[in-house]
This record gives structure tokens, sequence and C-alpha cells, in this order.
């Protein structure tokens, strides 16, 4: 705030005043000036606010006028907010009161993309969690169960396991419908010669994990089989590429370069990775473009893919923590192409390799 001469902050996003202080409810306003700070909630999670805030006076939400009137109490001429997070509403109201407002991007996302010793406590264990489960999940697979009866099955397990529950809606695409990146979950069965694309995660205390793995039901398609191996390939060039002091893209291009020299790079369409915490989805970004210099202690994923349409699609993927000298996997899990389900006898197989 100092830097950007800003006298108050207004705080509108839950995952950032949750950052801030503590408090879990996902309705509120932190309001921060120099040497003060008010958590501005309702009824509903005032009391939680003033068990769980940190730094901050918990402030009751009377009626719509009540936070304009605490700007007004706290002081000052400028005001920050988050450009990216305040609804248009809330900024006409915020212009009413006569303050200068300065939108504001990515301030306390930046602040959150390295993660201290709990928040990366916090992450391992979701990261285990997810693990265990999906591993457990793939000695029940078989043809004929559906994409949804998997995606149920995984998240209850990883429930029972701690988990406070999913990550995002789960991606179980099997078949053709691993071509889609984020092709959900169908009710489509698993066949045999099939590959089957699971990208999950899982929270624990607010933080999340994220994981893919591509598997086989039975034997696939000798031209897939070769892509596996090509983004497997991939993934391990990303993974050394990751470590302080490189930028985003860097670590992009190594992953890309491999899926390019094969002949595939037009199949490969989205960034290499993306930072995971509070959010799916936040910094640092692994992409083309990005400028984003990764520091120790920021976690990211990597996670190249390819994807062929009406045939199907691989992507491998782990959560990762970057060090001075490279990067921990968070997410430790095999990662080659193991198949499961029907043997030519029609006994089931669980995890042998291709």
């Amino acid at each position: 705030m100092q830097a950007r001469d800003l006298d108050g902050m207004v705080v509108s996003f839950d995952r950032n005043f949750r950052y801030l202080t503590g408090f879990t409810g996902d309705a509120g306003v932190l309001l921060v000036t120099a040497d003060d700070a008010a958590l501005i909630t309702d009824s509903r999670y005032i009391e939680t606010a003033q068990q769980e805030a940190e730094g901050a006076r918990a402030v009751l939400l009377k009626h719509a006028e009540e936070i304009g009137e605490q700007i007004l109490s706290l002081g000052g001429k400028r005001w920050g907010f988050e450009a990216e997070r305040l609804l248009y509403s809330g900024y006409e109201r915020l212009q009413a009161l006569g303050v200068e407002l300065v939108p504001t991007y990515d301030l306390i996302e930046e602040l959150r993309a390295v993660k201290d010793t709990d928040e990366l406590s916090a992450i391992r264990h979701a990261c285990e969690i997810a693990v265990q489960g999906l591993e457990e999940l793939f000695l029940r697979l078989r043809p004929g169960m559906t994409e949804a009866e998997a995606s149920f099955w995984l998240d209850g397990r990883m429930r029972e396991l701690g988990a406070e529950g999913p990550a995002f809606d789960f991606i179980v695409a099997s078949g053709p419908r691993g071509s889609l990146p984020h092709g959900g979950t169908s009710q489509k069965p698993l066949a045999d010669g099939e590959l089957v694309t699971f990208d999950v995660g899982c929270r624990f205390l607010g933080y999340h994990s994220d994981i893919t793995r591509t598997v086989a039901i039975g034997r696939p398609p000798a031209e897939l089989q070769r892509v596996y191996e090509i983004v497997r390939e991939a993934q391990e060039a990303g993974l050394r590429a990751v470590r302080a002091g490189v930028l985003g893209r860097d670590v992009d291009a190594a992953a890309r370069g491999v899926i390019e020299r094969a002949g595939y790079g037009e199949r490969f369409g989205h960034g290499t990775g993306h930072g995971v915490g509070l959010e799916i989805h936040e910094l640092p970004r692994l992409g083309e473009r990005s400028e984003q210099v990764l520091a120790a202690g920021m976690i990211v994923t990597v996670e190249p893919g390819i994807y062929l349409p009406s045939q199907g699609g691989v992507r491998i993927e782990d959560t990762v923590v970057v060090t001075d000298g490279g990067c921990e996997i968070l997410t430790r899990s095999p990662k080659e192409l193991r198949t499961f389900g029907l043997s030519g006898s029609g006994n089931l197989q669980g995890g042998g390799l291709l």
C-alpha cells in the first residue's frame, strides 16, 4: 500500500481476506489502513469472525451503508480496491463516498504466491490424500464402470481420508472424451482399449491439491501409447526446468519443446502449469508468455498434454514446491503407462505396465 501511495485498501475477495486474517467465512469485506483493520461481515458469520480473525476488528454489518461509514471513519483519501474482484455495483457504492478509488491488480495474490510452513504442510497433506484416493480408485477400475461412478467413489474416499471436499469438479475423461482437456465427467462407461484421464484434487484446511494421471483400460492403440510416452517425457522436462529464478515461460518452453519436436505442438493448447494454494488456479502462471519469476516456496503444477480429437488424450500433472535447486514433487505416484481392467482371459488386472 505504501509503495502505491494508498491510504487504505478494500479487500473484497474471500480467499484474500482469509489469507490476511484467517477468517474462513465467504461473506465479508476487509478494510485495511496503515494502523487499523476492520473485517465487516453479517450476522451469519460475525461470531466466526470474532473467533478467527487476527489483526482485524470484527464489525457486524447491520445495513448496506455500514462499509462506507467504516471507510470514512478510518479516514484517508486514496483507497485501493481489487479491480478483478469487486462487483460494479460495489464500485458504485464506493464512488458515492467521495474518496479517490485506485484499482489494484494481484496485490494480495502476489503475497500468497510464496507459501509459509503452515501453508506448505496443508498442501502437502492435501496431495497425500489425493494420491492415496486415486491409487485406491485405480484398483477398482473395470470396463462398464462409468466416469461418474469413478468420480463419485473418489470424492467419498477422499473425504473419508480427511479431505474437506474436492478441489474442483473432477475430470474423468475416457476414450474419445480424453481429447477434451476440461471434459468434466459423464455417464460414459469405461471400455477396453481406452485411455482414461483423471484430473483430481482435494482441499485440506482450505488449501488445494491437483494431480492428473492417464491410465489404460486394457491395451490402447499404438499411437496413443506413443503419445503417452511423449507427454511423460515433456512432463519430466518441465519438472527439470522448475527452480527458483526461472521465468514461468521457461518451464513452459521446456515441456512444450518436447511435444513440438515430436510433431504434436498444435495438440497442446493450454499452459504448462499454474500456482496452487487457497485457489486451485493462482499465481504464478507457467505459460508461453509468463514473465513471472519463480521463487522458493511457490507451489506450481506441471501438466503438459496432447489431445487428439475423436481418439483420446493424455495429460500428466504433478503439484510441486519450487526450491532454490529445483523442485520437490508432492504428488508422488507412478507415471509409467499402467493398465487396469480386463485381461485377455477376462480377469481383472491391477497396475500392470504396458
